[in-house]
């Protein structure tokens, strides 16, 4: 085919595509067709010429082209072109946005030619530094990846921190096409149509530009082949294109974004570009069709730690890491500079070709992790808990496009002592346990997170691993079992009064508040709920109804969304509710700076707090008789609602039997049933009720 029939082809196509996406969003009534209209020039010499993939295959060989559409909301355009490839039917076609349908208005896996999940502006590129570096420095394949780019994502900052990324690592299999049309959702972009500014900036930042004309195919061509030519650096295409582009009344005007043209619109727009096309192109075999050998995995040898030696959980976690990346050679670690806290510097030292340093960029390191568990990697990634907040968006998407994502949030919870509040992670509980399908564990000693860090790898979807600053006593046996979805039964006898639920570091304080009240005579039971999602339901239900439905949940996690919540939910199931009193130990007032073990005083979920919470709890215990009363005044932590002294225990959202208690001052105590007056710190007690 010469050069001119070739543009000639691409350019029947380019209208095909713009045809197909005006009629797929017409029909659902919804969608972007002009975000799509203004890529169709890009994307058909890119199919058409360029792209070495074959579409239909999932999961895609490793030889071929990878294309990630970073503006996923013009998904009209890439189902147009799934068509064009024969990957789906006319008929599937038009299902698009339709109960059922493949064709989500944003692309979702395992739809062929979806990779990952697009739709949240700002990801397709850093995941698309992810799949460049797997495929460049772990594979040595010589696979490009193409990004289609908008101009209004690039306002992200995630994006710039993938611009940073693929410059250091040297991508140059990275190829990024700026669909730049100047117009976003309402209105102008920050930079308009001065595609100058954007090729500087990609300079800036060590890459190649290449400005364009996005309408001209000669200049396409002639752009992707350059980009395409064996160099270490990572090429951004600037192409100036209209939006709305080949019909007259959508052109550059503004006020269309993410609106669907009516049938007498469409018909309109149609005639104008041609009237409907319905042919397909051939597929380019990529450079190499050879699979890749399948790695060796050799026996895990864990790490093993003495009973009652002190190691902390981060130390464990680095530990097992090393170990099993000498098992798996899948196993591909990254960390945001922060690897001698989070020691994923020993897996760094024992296998640096497989250790990639994201610095502090979490947001980037999320999306490089995703892009490489698409390319058949198991990636864990790691920085402090309270950091992982910022990528938490990357994160919620990594579940949608059915990613396995292996995380590890260290310095977890107040016990991290003199750092303050800036350093914990106190709400990662909460927002790990939100993800759909989401795994998240939280180990109290060395060999428990040895065993997790290896069901880790084996585990679907994401998993969170929650560790602990501190050194804790080593309290199980190297050979011991633990279960995703279990929990151990620390201690329990015949005649307990109630249950201990916690997890990390309060079991050690729940263990010593066990020893105390055992020597009064009151038994409590002790479950370490490790598994924090999925938790073990049925032993803690069971241990509750054994105790008369009395139960504490002890967490160094604010009160919202952790422990608490999971144990409440697994005891008020709408089938089968379990009459239960529940008092929830958690960190409710903003910490300060303190030593670890004055941190836990303070926010009242150490050995102390657990003990007086157990004695108040079952000194008005519906008949069961009371217990022994405290020698130790209970410093309260101040009304819920203001903070103020508090004198009075309230139960909320129940009447005989609370499953919530807080503490309250009188004016906000009012109107609440008081359950029992309180010891004011440093003063005299309440009277008695």
């Amino acid at each position: 085919m010469s050069d001119h029939e070739h543009l000639e082809h691409a350019r029947e196509l380019a209208a095909q595509l713009r045809v197909d996406s005006l009629r797929c969003s017409t029909e659902a009534g919804s969608g972007h067709p002009t975000s799509s209209l203004s890529a169709a020039d890009l994307m058909a010499v890119l199919l058409s010429s360029h792209l070495r993939a074959d579409l239909r295959r999932t999961p895609p060989r490793a030889s071929d082209d990878q294309l990630i559409f970073s503006k996923g909301h013009a998904s009209p355009l890439l189902y147009s072109m799934l068509k064009a490839a024969a990957v789906i039917s006319e008929e599937e076609l038009l299902t698009y946005r339709r109960a059922r349908s493949r064709l989500e208005g944003h692309p979702v896996p395992p739809l062929p030619g979806v990779l990952v999940a697009s739709g949240s502006l700002g990801q397709g590129l850093p995941i698309a530094v992810g799949v460049a570096l797997s495929a460049r420095r772990l594979e040595e394949s010589d696979c490009r990846v193409w990004v289609l780019v908008g101009d209004s994502e690039m306002s992200e900052g995630s994006i710039w921190e993938a611009f940073d990324h693929a410059r250091h690592y040297a991508l140059g299999n990275l190829i990024a096409v700026l669909d730049m049309n100047r117009l976003g959702q309402r209105g102008e972009t920050p930079l308009g149509w001065d595609s100058g500014a954007y090729a500087a900036r990609a300079r800036a930042f060590g890459w190649r530009a290449i400005e364009i004309d996005g309408h001209d195919l000669a200049a396409i061509d002639e752009a992707y082949a350059e980009a395409s030519r064996g160099v270490d650096v990572p090429t951004l295409i600037v192409a100036r294109t209209v939006k709305g582009k080949g019909v007259s009344f959508l052109e550059d005007e503004d006020g269309w974004h993410g609106k669907a043209l009516d049938e007498e619109q469409c018909a309109k727009a149609i005639a104008e570009l041609g009237s409907v096309r319905s042919f397909t192109i051939a597929l380019r075999a990529p450079a190499s069709e050879a699979p890749a050998p399948a790695p060796a995995v050799k026996p895990l040898a864990l790490p093993r730690y003495e009973r009652s030696k002190r190691v902390a959980t981060r130390r464990a976690y680095g530990d097992a890491l090393a170990a099993l990346g000498a098992a798996r050679p899948d196993v591909v670690v990254l960390d945001a500079e922060v690897n001698n806290s989070t020691y994923a510097e020993d897996f760094a030292k024992a296998h640096p070709e497989r250790y990639f340093e994201m610095f502090i960029s979490e947001q980037q390191m999320v999306a490089a992790a995703v892009g490489m568990s698409v390319r058949g990697k198991a990636p864990f990634a790691s920085t402090f808990g309270a950091f992982l907040t910022r990528a938490y968006d990357f994160v919620r998407m990594a579940a949608i496009s059915r990613a396995d994502l292996r995380l590890c949030g260290s310095h977890a919870g107040v016990s991290i002592g003199e750092d303050g509040p800036s350093q914990m992670a106190l709400e990662d509980l909460a927002m790990m346990r939100a993800v759909h399908g989401s795994t998240v564990l939280y180990p109290c000693c060395a060999n428990q997170t040895a065993k997790l860090v290896a069901a880790m790898a084996e585990q679907r979807g994401v998993v969170y691993l929650r560790t602990t600053r501190e050194k804790t006593p080593v309290l199980y046996d190297a050979d011991d079992v633990f279960r995703v979805g279990g929990s151990k039964v620390l201690r329990r006898a015949k005649g307990d009064r109630v249950t201990v639920v916690t997890a990390g570091i309060t079991v050690h304080e729940a263990l010593e508040a066990h020893a105390r009240l055992a020597a009064e005579g009151i038994g409590a039971s002790v479950i370490d709920a490790y598994s924090v999602k999925p938790l073990d339901a049925d032993t803690i239900r069971d241990a509750a109804q054994a105790t008369h439905g009395n139960v504490v949940v002890v967490e160094d996690h604010w009160p919202e969304g952790g422990l608490g919540d999971a144990v409440l939910e697994c005891l008020t199931t709408p089938r089968d509710p379990i009459a239960a009193r529940v008092v929830r130990l958690a960190v409710r007032a903003m910490p300060g700076s303190a030593k670890p073990a004055e941190q836990l005083a303070a926010a009242g979920i150490d050995a102390a707090a657990i003990a007086d919470a157990v004695r108040a709890l079952l000194s008005r215990g519906a008949g069961r008789g009371a217990a022994p009363p405290s020698s130790r005044r209970r410093a309260t932590r101040g009304c819920y609602l203001c903070g103020a002294t508090a004198a009075w225990r309230i139960a909320l959202a129940g009447e005989d039997e609370p499953i919530r208690e807080e503490d309250a001052c009188e004016e906000h105590a009012s109107g609440h049933r008081r359950i029992a007056a309180l010891p004011l710190a440093g003063g005299a007690p309440q009277p008695a009720l």
